[in-house]
């Protein structure tokens, strides 16, 4: 693949791409549902998350539901599925803006990745971290880098052995090096992830 060939030129991220998996992004039609799926997500480990959505779904007959729907579930039946009264009104907040302003696959499409980030941000509950990740993960954008993500600020400070001592240039320095990555950030973001994740298996095992 293209992306393969771009982020070898990065010696580092050379041994990644070399070693690791081959990635596809993949497009969702229903931007409403993994939005509020990844509201409810959010601070959980992946399992619990997984619980929650399924026994969102099983609400109303294990389909995804419609944004009227969600808005017409009660409060409390909603609470009690598992999430807080926070998370309720994050996810009601999503299905209201759906209703009101619309969240579909096309509109999005015709937006930049910092648009589509400045439209949906306005909803109370989504921030900056989550609309990166329905960049990446249902909208397929290819060149999405999410610099305050912690997986991948410590990836790159063991990769790239950089100084923890100042934070502010910790930022600085992630996002120079993820520069020379585009137009395929996405890919780098996916292979660093891995890395760390297979770096943690290891030391477990």
């Amino acid at each position: 693949m293209e992306y393969r060939k771009h982020l070898s030129k990065d010696k580092i991220l050379k041994k990644l791409v070399e070693t690791g998996e081959q990635h596809q992004l993949q497009k969702r039609k229903n931007i409403c549902s993994y939005l509020c799926a990844s509201i409810m997500s959010q601070q959980l480990s992946t399992k619990v998350a997984s619980i929650i959505h399924k026994r969102f779904l099983a609400l109303y007959g294990n389909k995804e539901p419609s944004p009227q729907q969600i808005i017409d579930t009660p409060f409390e039946k909603l609470r009690g599925i598992g999430l807080s009264n926070a998370k309720v009104s994050y996810v009601q907040n999503v299905a209201r803006f759906e209703m009101e302003y619309g969240m579909d696959a096309k509109k999005l499409s015709k937006m930049t990745n910092e648009e589509v980030i400045e439209y949906l941000t306005q909803i109370k509950g989504v921030g900056r971290w989550t609309t990166e990740m329905l960049l990446m993960f249902a909208l397929g954008r290819e060149d999405v880098f999410a610099a305050d993500d912690l997986g991948i600020q410590n990836a790159m400070i063991k990769l790239y052995k950089l100084d923890i001592s100042d934070k502010k240039k910790i930022k600085e320095e992630i996002l120079q090096l993820s520069q020379k990555w585009s137009p395929y950030r996405t890919y780098a973001c996916l292979h660093l992830w891995s890395w760390k994740d297979n770096t943690l298996t290891t030391r477990k095992s």
